[in-house]
């Protein structure tokens, strides 16, 4: 069962939430975070290369003091301020009028290294590292990760109370279009409440952020370890997460583009899909992948919907089940002859976000040779993954909205 705690956030005042609050720092490349960020926004601490003219390299120790230095001003300024006691904090967010309420918590590290946390896909040694450097340099979670877990009905109660009976906090629309909504859990009677439900919740299921908990985790325990009077109570032992229940997360689609193919014609390379695949050609229209098992392909200016044949794939397999292994063993190795989706230069991912029309683009371009769009992985599918101690194939899921950075940072110490 997980384990979670209250904490005192340090955020942003009122009036000026929405000036700090910032996208994620791995959705913006440097160029685009500097035209973004404005004079109070996280981005100059999250990714203080930007601050620099010109912009420096992000790993480099002048980078790294001078996000100390922000994070240091961004509270002498009063952009940032610390609550007075422990809380926990509700977290909404709307896209396309459905809205998902998750509370903002601290997580334990010990759950994280005994597996209750449960993670779906590997992670980088070099990534990990990198965000633990910032992680040890700030002393604090400045950025949180986002958790699902089973639905229950106790907690759904309380995050309902606390919804209609009160104003939110924070409440605004970011430059995208989502609504950020933020509550204060203050009643001491729902923090212990909350806490108590939550150690009856049988596991966490990263979402997003893999690296960012590796990284929080292992800073958590680098600091224990350095502690010869570690009791278990201290900061280090928790961090900065926001957990969802299962039911209100929409996995959205994370699609394919490759560069060529193999040496094929586009009329050789449509009959080969025929050998496992019902291929069907939609004309110039958009077609969107309508089951699974369905995919939609984009090639010479025509859309085709490619089902695959009995057989081919295997539905009590969590990994077989999927559409990505199906697409990356019967047409990218098989017929594409590319074996690795993390190294190989000739297949890019394009997340759901962008729309089909932005296959369509980079193919039209000349870019690429032909693109592949997949029905989205669901909810359930992660989960048995998860369970199962099994490893998704690189870039499967792509959740919206992402949670702003910037709204709640938990200290270390």
């Amino acid at each position: 069962m997980v384990k979670v705690r209250p904490f005192a956030a340090i955020r942003p005042p009122k009036e000026i939430a929405n000036q700090v609050a910032s996208r994620p720092y791995d959705v913006l490349n440097s160029v685009e975070a500097k035209e973004e960020a404005g004079e109070k926004s996280l981005l100059h601490i999250i990714k203080p290369e930007i601050d620099f003219d010109p912009i420096i390299d992000e790993h480099s120790q002048e980078a790294y003091d001078k996000a100390v230095e922000n994070f240091k001003l961004w509270q002498h300024n009063g952009w940032l301020v610390q609550d007075q006691k422990p809380m926990y904090y509700v977290y909404a967010q709307t896209m396309e009028g459905r809205t998902q309420y998750g509370l903002v918590v601290g997580a334990s590290v010990e759950d994280y290294l005994t597996g209750k946390i449960k993670k779906h896909e590997l992670t980088r040694k070099d990534k990990e590292e990198d965000r633990m450097i910032h992680v040890r340099i700030q002393d604090a979670n400045v950025e949180p990760v986002f958790f699902a877990y089973p639905d229950n009905d106790q907690i759904n109660k309380i995050v309902s109370e606390v919804v209609t009976n009160s104003s939110p906090e924070y409440d605004f629309v970011a430059e995208d279009g989502f609504g950020h909504h933020f509550w204060v859990i203050n009643d001491s009677d729902k923090i212990s409440q909350i806490t108590e439900i939550f150690s009856s919740i049988p596991a966490f299921y990263v979402a997003d952020g893999h690296h960012r908990t590796a990284a929080a985790a292992l800073v958590g325990q680098e600091k224990k370890n350095n502690n010869p009077n570690h009791t278990g109570e201290e900061e280090y032992n928790f961090f900065l997460a926001v957990v969802f229940p299962e039911s209100h997360l929409k996995i959205i689609d994370y699609n394919r583009v490759v560069k060529d193919l193999n040496g094929m014609s586009s009329e050789e390379f449509i009959s080969k899909l025929g050998e496992d695949f019902i291929v069907e050609k939609k004309g110039s229209e958009i077609y969107k992948p309508e089951t699974l098992h369905n995919f939609s392909m984009y090639i010479d200016g025509q859309w085709f919907s490619l089902t695959a044949k009995e057989g081919t794939y295997n539905d009590n397999d969590p990994i077989g089940v999927l559409d990505v292994t199906v697409l990356s063993n019967l047409v990218f190795d098989k017929l594409l002859d590319i074996k690795d989706l993390r190294t190989s230069k000739r297949i890019d991912f394009v997340g759901g976000i962008r729309g089909l029309g932005e296959l369509k683009k980079r193919v039209d371009s000349g870019e690429m040779a032909a693109a592949f769009a997949l029905y989205p992985v669901s909810m359930k599918q992660l989960i048995d993954i998860a369970d199962t101690n099994n490893i998704m194939p690189p870039k499967t899921t792509w959740f919206e909205p992402k949670l702003r950075s910037g709204l709640a940072i938990h200290k270390l110490s």
